[in-house]
């Protein structure tokens, strides 16, 4: 079976990990000449699943469970099992239960136990809740080092503006907004990427706040990425004033150390979301469609790219039985 993949976001690697861990011949076409034009490069890059079903369906959770193995076995040695971390502001503390009601997994810790875990962020919060089976990882890292395991598993990678002529059967789009589904929204994310001396952090720390939670996820050589907006937008111009403020102001309310961190680079990225901000596959013909990771691409990407490698194998079979007959 052969196909044709268009799109090197996340779903799409990891679509062509799955066909090709299959057996399956594919071709895999990136719009531009790298990998960081997808709105996977800006991702968190947070593995998350209890945390995420706060304020989503039950499916994130139950589909995203898996995704640290996955990534652990995909890429050894890039997914930090570390666990989250989630505190608030000493007038917010109402919101630390509200988030708790809503989600599980957790285990409540008081100041002693968040300075256990984070030393930094030692007497500036009296109560946290820890989720110990999640990680994170660096999405670009993961991006890259998965494009140099397909290509190694036999993928062929092709990135420029023209789409190659490929004798396959079947093409699977993985565009995001691109694909222009009428049913899709977009949902504008902005992001900091912040360099701080001062600050060392083992795990995400999400700050919760009734007008805008934040997350903060530690990288390499104290870097930190910090998000996200959710904006229904589909405008992918600058980050706004007003986001970076708040951005800012949350991780100086994480650690006033920040207050002297470099800002590095700003990022806006726009996400494709379906009515549930769940993803979905569909298929027309011959045409997969696999779209919608809203901001769950890393968490749900592993088991829908799963899912839709077995949808199209199974399709390639029926085929080949009717040809038969």
């Amino acid at each position: 079976m052969r196909v044709l993949i268009r799109g090197a976001g996340v779903a799409g690697l990891s679509l062509a990990f799955e066909l090709r861990k299959r057996g399956a011949e594919v071709t895999l076409f990136e719009v531009g000449e790298n990998l960081s034009g997808s709105a996977s490069w800006l991702a968190g890059g947070m593995l998350a699943p209890w945390c995420e079903r706060e304020n989503a369906e039950e499916d994130v959770l139950v589909y995203g469970k898996s995704s640290v193995d996955w990534w652990a076995n995909a890429l050894p040695g890039t997914v930090s099992h570390h666990g989250t971390l989630v505190v608030a502001p000493p007038r917010d503390t109402a919101e630390l239960n509200r988030f708790a009601g809503r989600t599980g997994g957790y285990e409540w810790l008081d100041g002693g136990g968040i300075t256990a875990l984070e030393p930094d962020l030692e007497r500036r919060f009296s109560k946290g809740l820890f989720f110990p089976k999640e990680a994170h990882l660096d999405p670009r890292r993961a991006l890259v080092e998965l494009e140099e395991t397909v290509s190694r598993l036999g993928v062929r990678t092709i990135f420029g503006s023209e789409e190659p002529s490929v004798d396959a059967d079947f093409v699977a789009n993985c565009i995001g907004m691109a694909s222009k589904e009428k049913n899709l929204r977009a949902v504008r994310g902005e992001m900091l990427i912040l360099h701080a001396p001062e600050v060392t952090l083992s795990r995400p720390v999400r700050m919760l706040h009734p007008r805008i939670p934040v997350y903060v996820v530690p990288r390499e050589n104290n870097h930190f990425m910090v998000g996200a907006t959710m904006i229904e937008s589909a405008d992918d111009g600058p980050v706004s004033v007003r986001s970076t403020m708040e951005l800012l102001n949350a991780a100086y309310s994480l650690h006033p150390a920040f207050a002297e961190a470099k800002i590095i680079e700003t990022g806006v990225g726009v996400r494709p979301a379906y009515a549930d901000n769940l993803p979905r596959i569909s298929f027309d013909g011959r045409v997969l469609s696999l779209n919608g990771f809203y901001r769950h691409g890393f968490l749900l990407a592993p088991h829908f790219a799963a899912q839709a490698a077995e949808t199209l194998f199974q399709s390639s079979k029926e085929i080949t039985l009717e040809t038969h007959h």
